[in-house]
């Protein structure tokens, strides 16, 4: 038997909208819904088979039931703008897939999805219908299956529903579901039902009289006497309700099964829409083959394996002033390099004369003369050393610019974007290497464009483009390790996390796996009786939030911390920083330029940015970084850059005073905010000013900070309230950017480098505060990253102007670390205070601590 789909549209697209986090393509259209709808569509018909489907919708517009009752449907809540602007393109992508999507003025989709299936069922087929809707499963028949999602565990299940199933789960057929919900109602769809009368009563009477008609013939036999009373007297609403609930399996839908028969729902047209909306997942269920051939980027490769062509090639590139270039590299040296230059794709293999030295000093030779467009050029420095030259371009970086929300700057994404190209999958090193190339080569133009419209190219050239020098510079260098020492500390975190695990059995009174969510729960709240938060399907929740709550009154829970943390840096540090020592005993870590949205700069495999500070313990691995021999290590930290930039770009006067005055900011807001001298400021209210200081500048909530102080609600609100009334130019500055972001749908730093925002036009009241914190954070975490990487920049080259050995090795957020010959040290120092300083021109002061010794520890 043929088997037909059929989809509850508005239904499933909800229930995906809800289940996928916010999704927004190139041009800030949510995609989230659709992504959802797709996925789940497809799994609908990998598991029946079907051969046929289509997909009704409602309309916007009065159905039969509105007229019968005005108020049906009137308690719902309107669709987020989110939402909404993802049906007409849903509808446009079913269509484009072959998929009938079907409406009808005057009734819902449940009518049409109610008179497809009884017509299908009659002319021999069986149907399944896709719905989180369970008024639907009135429609179950012997060949039709009401298919309902569940979510279990965070994973979608699917409940399947043939009339025994009704029967089995609710006590009554399909059809006596439609007297079930007239009796109690439904709040969802604003069906009034019989007052008094819940689904427990219901149920009871339906399953006794079979309908409400029976029911109402012996009313005076129903018990409990409240349903009797109610139903005498509101059997009117009843039948109201039983009308409104009862889907029509007879509209007059205008629909042939054999529009809705599969033939190849990954067409060129539906290709088309998911390139568009960026949901690349679902473009790999294409066949490349069915695609327009216009789509699919299959360039001709010119193979150069001779010097005399190859000099006539760099002659051409010369004479062009640009070409795309992408390296390939194996056993860490060049293997081959493919150009592309006047619409043309040339790899050159490094065979016979053309050695990898060779191809190294023609790349550096044509690089003075003509533009070369890399992918991403730091990667291409770490083979050929060239020096900070503005005639090479690195694309992903401009890319990042242009859009720092993107997962990542690929060729096949800037391709699509840029040049509405598409590309095969599965293919060679060498066309991976011609893509590359060619993207970079011809998205050049198309992102110079859009990075002079927001008007990024100074950031751009200036900040972005010879920071990847320095820190290529800085990966080429790495930093030196005590490895006896790291095994040292390893060891003695093992043996304090085993006493601490005695401890913990014996303040717990049984031993258990502390690193189990589970036994710890059971441990704490059940057979020790502690307080705890709500229980779930899964457990207790004992995460750091749940735990330090009770840390105060809980000595067990301080110490279950205190293992956490222990096992964290000996398993992070102590044991995972040893697999990245080199043999000549140094880390390298990589530094990445497009990762963060705000612009700073991240460090991975290891992340040497993340080595603790907050506690002594944690602070004590920096003892294990040592500088080389003959060198000490000399470490610059910007002073309270954050809120120096809060007063800048604030403009508050009491700030920018307090700052050039060298005053101490948290006891002069702890004075004014809690109004007592100056003088007399205990250490808890200055520490508590702190807070709200740094607090002001994330956005915090008065419930953030008072999680944070360990006050109440209403304390915390006094002293934010208290932090606007003595800097209200502050309160002022915060509003008006947020208006900004609101209005422009991005925030910026000083030096315009933008931070979209689409969380803060979402409907969703936590996405959309969440989107205001950003706003307020975004230009200050900005623009503190962009002054560091100004400094990084300059000190870099006032290092290499005076021809010292002395070189900048690692960036921490705000700090730097220089690895400085010992006879340089006064000088380094001299460096970094006046390169660091002068960084910006701000109302106030930058100030620099800066510290020497012979290891990290020291010198920070």
């Amino acid at each position: 038997m043929e088997k037909v789909l059929l989809i509850d549209g508005h239904s499933v697209l909800n229930r995906a909208f809800y289940g996928v986090p916010l999704l927004t393509n190139y041009e800030g259209i949510h995609t989230n819904a659709i992504y959802g709808f797709i996925n789940i569509m497809l799994k609908a018909l990998e598991d029946e088979k079907a051969g046929y489907i289509a997909v009704a919708f409602d309309l916007k517009a009065p159905t039969f039931r509105h007229k019968m009752f005005a108020e049906y449907k009137g308690t719902r809540k309107p669709m987020p703008e989110e939402l909404r602007e993802q049906v007409p393109i849903i509808k446009d992508v079913l269509m484009a897939m072959g998929i009938p999507v079907i409406t009808m003025e005057g009734y819902e989709a449940d009518d049409i999805l109610g008179t497809l299936a009884k017509k299908s069922q009659k002319n021999g087929f069986d149907v399944s219908i896709l719905s989180g809707d369970r008024d639907l499963l009135q429609l179950a028949d012997e060949h039709i299956k009401i298919r309902l999602p569940k979510t279990i565990k965070g994973k979608t299940e699917i409940e399947n529903y043939y009339p025994k199933d009704v029967l089995e789960k609710y006590q009554v057929t399909p059809l006596e579901f439609i007297d079930l919900k007239a009796l109690m109602g439904d709040s969802s769809d604003n069906i009034p039902g019989v007052p008094g009368i819940g689904e427990k009563t219901a149920t009871a009477i339906i399953t006794k009289y079979h309908s409400i008609e029976e029911a109402y013939a012996h009313v005076d036999e129903l018990t409990p006497t409240k349903a009797k009373n109610n139903l005498s007297q509101h059997y009117d609403m009843a039948v109201i309700s039983k009308k409104l609930a009862t889907i029509d399996i007879d509209a007059p839908v205008d629909f042939k099964i054999d529009d809705a028969k599969i033939t190849d729902l990954f067409t060129p047209d539906a290709y088309e829409i998911f390139k568009k909306l960026e949901l690349k997942s679902l473009l790999k269920k294409f066949d490349e083959t069915k695609i327009s051939e216009n789509n699919v980027f299959s360039p001709e490769i010119i193979v150069i394996d001779n010097i005399s062509e190859l000099c006539d090639l760099m002659q051409s590139i010369k004479k062009d002033g640009f070409c795309g270039i992408s390296l390939e590299i194996a056993e860490q040296e060049i293997d081959s390099v493919t150009f592309c230059a006047s619409e043309k794709l040339y790899r050159v293999p490094c065979e016979g004369f053309i050695t990898s030295e060779y191809l190294c000093e023609t790349i550096k030779d044509l690089g003075k003369e003509a533009e070369l467009n890399f992918f991403n050029l730091k990667s291409a420095l770490k083979f050929i050393d060239m020096d900070i030259n503005d005639k090479l371009q690195d694309i992903s970086l401009m890319a990042y610019l242009v859009n720092p929300l993107m997962s990542e700057y690929s060729y096949e994404n800037l391709g699509r974007d840029y040049l509405d190209l598409e590309f095969k999958t599965g293919v060679s090193t060498e066309e991976k290497q011609a893509y590359e190339a060619y993207v970079a080569c011809y998205a050049y133009d198309k992102l110079y464009e859009k990075l002079s419209e927001y008007d990024m190219i100074k950031i751009y050239k200036e900040i972005e483009l010879p920071l990847v020098y320095v820190l290529n510079s800085m990966e080429k260098e790495g930093i030196r390790v005590n490895k006896d020492a790291l095994k040292e500390y390893g060891a003695n975190l093992g043996t304090k996390i085993t006493e601490l695990e005695g401890i913990i059995y014996e303040q717990a009174g049984t031993e258990f796996n502390i690193n189990s969510p589970k036994q710890l729960g059971e441990t704490l709240f059940e057979k020790m009786g502690l307080p705890a938060g709500k229980k779930t399907k899964t457990g207790y929740s004992t995460s750091a939030e749940v735990l330090e709550k009770l840390s105060n009154d809980y000595p067990i829970v301080k110490n279950i911390l205190e293992y956490r943390t222990l096992a964290k840096l000996k398993s992070t540090y102590a044991d995972g920083l040893y697999d990245y020592i080199d043999s000549d005993d140094r880390i390298r870590s990589t530094f990445n330029q497009t990762i963060t949205a705000t612009g700073r700069i991240s460090s991975t495999e290891p992340n040497l940015q993340n080595i603790p500070i907050r506690m002594e313990l944690g602070r004590q691995i920096r003892k294990v970084f040592i500088p080389k021999d003959g060198f000490v290590f000399v470490d610059a930290d910007y002073s309270q850059i954050e809120l120096r930039l809060l007063a800048h770009m604030s403009g508050d006067e009491n700030l920018i005073t307090a700052y050039n005055e060298d005053s101490d900011i948290h006891r002069i807001t702890a004075s004014k905010v809690f109004n007592v001298p100056l003088e007399e400021v205990t250490p808890t209210q200055r520490s508590n000013a702190k807070a709200v200081n740094f607090g002001i500048i994330y956005g915090i909530s008065s419930y953030g900070l008072s999680q944070d102080l360990s006050i109440s609600k209403a304390k915390a609100k006094e002293y934010i309230e208290g932090y606007f009334e003595t800097y209200p130019v502050v309160k002022k500055y915060l509003d008006d950017i947020v208006s900004f972001a609101k209005e422009n749908g991005y925030a910026t730093t000083i030096y315009n480098r933008r931070r979209p925002i689409p969380e803060i036009s979402s409907s969703n009241f936590m996405q959309r505060q969440f989107g205001e914190r950003i706003a307020m954070n975004s230009p200050l975490q900005g623009t503190a990253a962009d002054i560091i990487k100004i400094a990084m920049i300059n000190v870099y080259k006032r290092l290499a102007e005076e021809k010292l050995q002395s070189k900048l090795i690692l960036q921490i957020h705000d700090e730097l670390l220089i690895e400085a010959s010992i006879g340089e040290e006064a000088l380094v120092k001299q460096i970094l205070e006046e390169e660091m300083c002068k960084a910006a021109d701000l109302k106030v002061k930058l100030e620099v601590d800066i510290h020497s010794g012979q290891n990290w520890f020291e010198a920070k």
